[in-house]
């Protein structure tokens, strides 16, 4: 029988999927009106079991109970009866509709005229600009969410499960794509509904974060519980030390690179967008990995997929290895040996209903297609199988689907794919978004390795000790404009944020 003192309970859930075991014999505790993190690595099974919470699986083993009652959820809809929302990792927002149809979806106010229904299109505006205003959200309820930036984007599913009155909401990686001050507006938010008694289940991978936020902390690995504590009693360390099971006494690799001559050479270049990036100049050295700070809004990715023939320029000239070139496109961008990993892995990076296999060879395709223009099934095996091997890609085999990988394993493929096309430039936008300590680790070896080669890297990040800890220089633009570039060993986070603010 339950203990009322916790408003949901999760008894030894367990649930498999074919080759491997996603959750084993997991239990946890949430008590009202409280903040109850939930950490681990990239697959160690925490959106999992928050899915198995929400109805999107259905456990295998174990019981559910909400105040005390036994729950048995098969979907969704059934957790929002019950009282239970979730701020999904995945924005899948409907991007050609309005904002307010979003917020609504599935439940939008209806006015009855005679004997026909019609959407309340007052009532649904006047709701959610009240939802917004209770947000502080400067969010315009009538655009497309197609127009509206990630940050924005994440902001709107926020609201969206506020709106439902859950005594449970699960936040999973909401700040993912926030900017501080919105970071800072959502936890204004989360304090007033733990006031009202609301549980907050709030997974992160940003330690401070969780530090800052949360009265307990349940740790995972594995598809495990390792053990819930008070926040109070945690360190970063202490953290970590629990989420991977052994110590990580340096957060960043020792590199061995030793930047050597100029290998792409940009200058006065514009953008042919309006309110874009203008007159950036810079140059990337081999074997340098060349990183670039700045807010949200700095242009930092219109930038780097402009140099990769992804958006058109006005004008400035591009030159690699001491020669000019024209890059239209991203097959142009390939062909001149660059390589761009997205910063948006789920939206312009993995295809997840694909194996491994499909995924690893996409960019490279020309490569295993034999005479008759039937793809060579046993080359591409040889190598995806070698990638898998070098980048330590966790994965039952090459034809697993990648929506059944964890965050960190997705990302790990998607530098294999990249690294088939045997690169001399690598961009990289945001490369460890979304991924836990762990996986992070290994990641910024792969990328050290990669410059210890001879690899050029260009990466974007917008994670302060990463931007120091892995650059040998650091770059930085405020609203479009390079502000100054620093020598990764004396940059520090006060003179990046100085630049970074500049024209603010």
């Amino acid at each position: 029988m339950s203990d009322l003192e916790y408003v949901l309970e999760m008894h030894n859930i367990s649930k498999s999927f074919p080759g491997v075991k996603a959750l084993d014999d997991v239990s946890v505790k949430v008590k009202p009106g409280t903040v109850h993190a939930l950490m681990g690595e990239n697959g160690a099974g925490k959106s999992t079991l928050m899915k198995c919470l929400f109805g999107i699986y259905v456990p295998d083993e174990g019981d559910i109970l909400l105040d005390g009652k036994p729950m048995h959820f098969t979907g969704s809809r059934q957790a929002l009866d019950a009282g239970i929302s979730m701020i999904h990792q995945e924005l899948l927002p409907v991007p050609f509709r309005p904002v307010m149809e979003n917020l609504w979806l599935g439940r939008v106010p209806v006015k009855q005229i005679g004997p026909f229904k019609f959407v309340d299109q007052k009532k649904m505006l006047k709701d959610t600009v009240d939802i917004f205003k209770s947000m502080r959200l400067e969010i315009d309820p009538k655009v497309w969410v197609r127009n509206l930036s990630v940050s924005k984007i994440q902001s709107l599913e926020i609201a969206k499960a506020i709106s439902y009155n859950s005594r449970v909401i699960i936040m999973d990686e909401p700040t993912s794509s926030l900017t501080q001050i919105e970071v800072a507006q959502l936890f204004r938010i989360i304090r007033e509904l733990r006031a009202k008694g609301v549980a907050i289940i709030y997974i992160s991978h940003k330690m401070e974060e969780i530090l800052e936020i949360s009265d307990e902390v349940s740790i995972m690995r594995d598809g495990r519980h390792v053990g819930t504590y008070l926040s109070k009693d945690l360190t970063m360390d202490l953290i970590i030390s629990k989420m991977v099971g052994r110590d990580l006494t340096h957060r960043f690799p020792p590199k061995s690179n030793v930047p050597g001559e100029v290998v792409l050479k940009i200058e006065h270049l514009y953008s042919a967008e309006s309110k874009s990036f203008q007159d950036v100049s810079f140059e990337l050295h081999r074997g340098e990995i060349l990183g670039i700070g700045g807010l949200v809004g700095a242009k930092r990715t219109e930038l780097v997929e402009s140099i990769f023939g992804l958006r058109p320029l006005e004008s400035g000239s591009i030159e690699l290895n001491g020669k000019p070139v024209v890059i239209s496109s991203a097959s142009s961008a390939i062909s001149k040996r660059m390589a761009l990993l997205t910063e948006e892995r789920r939206v312009t990076g993995i295809v997840p209903m694909l194996s491994v296999l499909d995924n690893t060879i996409l960019a490279n395709l020309p490569r295993y297609v034999g005479k008759l223009g039937l793809l060579d099934e046993k080359r591409a095996d040889k190598d995806v199988r070698k990638s898998i091997e070098q980048l330590s890609v966790k994965t039952p085999s090459p034809k697993t689907r990648m929506k059944d990988l964890s965050g960190g394993n997705q990302q790990k493929v998607l530098f294999a794919r990249w690294l088939l096309t045997e690169p001399d430039i690598l961009i990289l936008d945001e490369p460890t978004r979304g991924i836990d300590v762990g996986a992070k680790y290994e990641i910024y070896t792969i990328i050290a390795d990669l410059a210890a080669k001879g690899k050029s890297i260009l990466m974007i990040s917008s994670e302060m000790p990463e931007l120091i800890g892995m650059s040998d220089r650091i770059m930085v633009m405020c609203e479009g404009r390079l502000t100054g570039i620093l020598d990764g060993k004396s940059a520090d986070q006060e003179t990046i944020m100085r630049l970074a603010t500049q024209f603010m």
